[in-house]
């Protein structure tokens, strides 16, 4: 039932005393004629008050997106948790879509983050139902930090890995900008689950929608490979990402977690051999062994497979034709430089991670795959990060996506989950602007699958080719005039060549225009209210602002803060007229009070509000 196949990176290898080589092995697990597998499934959202608004309002219609795709045959809970843990649907088939989603609608916002709690009372739920028929899953969302219940990173990617050998599975959904990907990204890998980086709150239904597909394409679990290398190879790298260890014989074993059906999944390899004679190779033997879909039911299976490299003179290697997968490798091998520069920054190394980077994108084009969209794509890609690490000035929301990047990459092999990211390029605010186009090309920046593309507007153009361009001066909605374009190679894509200026229509607001916010609270005055919570303006999203709860506390109402970063059981000094138990404000920012152990809200205040759901 399983296919393994494999590739070296040239097709016949040069015969030397020590060979540098890569190999990309598939695996594959086709369907027989039967229905796709149910699910198990148990939806873990956070409501804390950071996902008041806007954020919550599209994370309850992602859940409800979900509803709408499930059978009968399925089973669902919901679970939600703030400070304290809700079930709105607890474990049932879905048979009454309606009822659910007006379960779902009634979810609104609240304190703190209890994810640990949440998390677990979806596994619970889940493993009550447990059918190893099924493929039982927990989604888990969040916006945030963990800051109530079981915090450390490593016990919850330990208990992830844990409840996976019981037959939970976790998938992660990182919400936004302020979620903990470390701890995430831990989760999902340690369960051999999925992890996704939803950037923009308006696409959870798109990603929500993915993950669906994936688990209703799953024909295979618990792909695990073992390396019997021969006598001269030794494993320099793994460039997917997996699980390795040594097992008892001292083999190299590597765990791959899930087939879907459809979908490669791809093993990279760097090897070293030593003494590589003119003739067929021997390099290892591969075993692989899961858990596959036959006749409707799970069987193991198991295989074997005998790599052998073609070893010829430097010179047959040399005329001898580049192996079709080097585009494969490549992207695996950028993921893969992708993880180890962030790891580098991140222990003070800056200039080291920026070399790994920019040699990288020297060995791309000297070997041409520039003229390839997607890896052209990549390079501007690793030219961003490389110079935002340089410069010791890599954001929030970039760390975010480069290691999505990287992880998307060495772990699915799918092309709407790779190089996504959308967060503004860090230069385009210092960009030149222009009012009119004259004889240059108008080019329009556009959100497309979770990436940011750039299409021609001006006219006698292939307005549906994309254009390489930039990753630093990109941002949803920019419009830009360049002087010239032209074809790559293959006629696929174009290329920008000369000055690019950011375009504004004369009497157009120009939205990239850095705007100074007014704000009270840089005078360090304390805020005021109006006569009731009624009177307060409204908002649907906390932005830059800080996120404040009122809460019963005795006989009285006190605040408190609910963002990131603050300590919620200090008091707050915060207007009574406009304290109402429950209610969420966004204020413009919070300071310590003299004692050093309580906040004074200052700036304007706003109350948050939550969207009307419609069915």
């Amino acid at each position: 039932m399983i296919n393994a196949s494999y590739e070296f990176d040239q097709a016949i290898l040069p015969a030397g005393f020590i060979l540098k080589t890569n190999i990309l092995i598939r695996f594959r697990a086709d369907r027989a004629e039967s229905p796709r597998r149910n699910l198990n499934l148990s939806l873990v959202i956070d409501r804390s008050g950071s996902m008041g608004g806007a954020p919550l309002y599209h994370a309850l219609k992602a859940a409800d997106s979900v509803v709408e795709q499930l059978k009968p045959e399925d089973i669902l809970s919901v679970v939600v948790y703030d400070d304290v843990v809700d079930t709105v649907v607890p474990p049932q088939p879905v048979t009454d879509k309606a009822a659910l989603k007006n379960s779902i609608h009634e979810v609104s916002a609240g304190g703190l983050t209890n994810l640990s709690g949440g998390w677990l009372k979806g596994c619970e739920y889940v493993k009550k139902q447990l059918d190893p028929q099924k493929v039982n899953r927990v989604l888990l969302l969040t916006d945030g930090h963990a800051n109530m219940g079981i915090q450390d990173t490593k016990i919850l990617t330990a208990t992830s890995g844990q409840k996976a050998e019981e037959g939970v599975i976790t998938t992660t959904l990182g919400f936004g900008q302020s979620f903990n990907e470390d701890l995430l990204i831990g989760m999902a890998r340690a369960a051999n689950g999925n992890f996704y980086f939803i950037q923009s709150i308006d696409e959870a239904s798109e990603v929500f929608s993915i993950e669906l597909d994936s688990l209703r394409a799953v024909v295979g679990q618990n792909l695990n490979v073992t390396l019997e290398l021969a006598d001269g190879v030794s494993l320099v790298n793994t460039l997917s990402l997996a699980k390795v260890s040594q097992n008892d014989v001292g083999q190299t074993a590597i765990a791959l977690g899930e087939l879907y059906e459809g979908e490669d999944k791809l093993l990279g390899l760097s090897l070293e051999i030593s003494r590589s004679l003119v003739g067929d190779l021997p390099v290892m033997k591969l075993h692989y062994s899961a858990d596959v879909v036959e006749n409707d039911v799970i069987q193991s299976v198991s295989g074997t497979a005998d790599i052998i490299a073609k070893v010829g003179t430097v010179e047959e290697a040399a005329l001898a034709s580049t192996s079709h997968i080097i585009l494969e490798l490549s992207r695996l091998t950028i993921a893969k430089a992708k993880e180890t520069a962030l790891e580098e920054a991140e222990q003070g190394r800056h200039q080291e991670a920026e070399q790994i980077l920019r040699t990288l994108v020297n060995d791309l084009r000297n070997q041409g795959l520039n003229e390839n969209f997607e890896i052209a794509e990549e390079i501007e890609q690793l030219e961003y990060f490389s110079g935002q690490i340089a410069q010791k000035a890599l954001s929030n929301a970039g760390r975010k996506e480069l290691r999505d990047q990287s992880y998307q990459t060495m772990t699915r092999n799918r092309s709407d989950l790779v190089g996504r990211g959308v967060t503004v390029g860090s230069e385009i605010y210092a960009m030149p602007v222009v009012n009119e186009v004259g004889s240059g090309v108008e080019l329009h920046c556009i959100r497309e699958g979770g990436k940011l593309r750039i299409k021609v507007v001006s006219n006698d153009y292939d307005l549906s080719k994309n254009v390489q361009f930039p990753r630093a001066i990109r941002a949803e909605g920019a419009r830009y005039v360049v002087e010239r374009l032209e074809l790559s190679n293959d006629s696929t894509f174009y290329r920008v060549h000369g000055n690019i200026a950011r375009f504004a229509q004369p009497g157009e607001a120009d939205i990239f225009v850095a705007r100074q916010r007014s704000r009270s609270a840089s005078t360090g005055k304390a805020s005021t209210g109006p006569a009731t919570a009624a009177d307060l303006p409204t908002t649907d999203t906390v932005q830059d602002g800080i996120l404040v709860q009122c809460v019963k506390d005795g006989s009285k109402i006190r605040a408190r803060v609910v963002s990131d970063g603050y300590e919620p059981d200090w008091n707050m000094r915060f207007p009574r007229s406009v304290r109402v138990e429950g209610m969420l404000y966004v204020v413009d920012e919070i300071k310590i009070g003299p004692d050093g152990k309580s906040y004074i809200a200052c700036g304007e205040i706003k109350r948050l509000v939550q969207p009307n759901m419609t069915n």
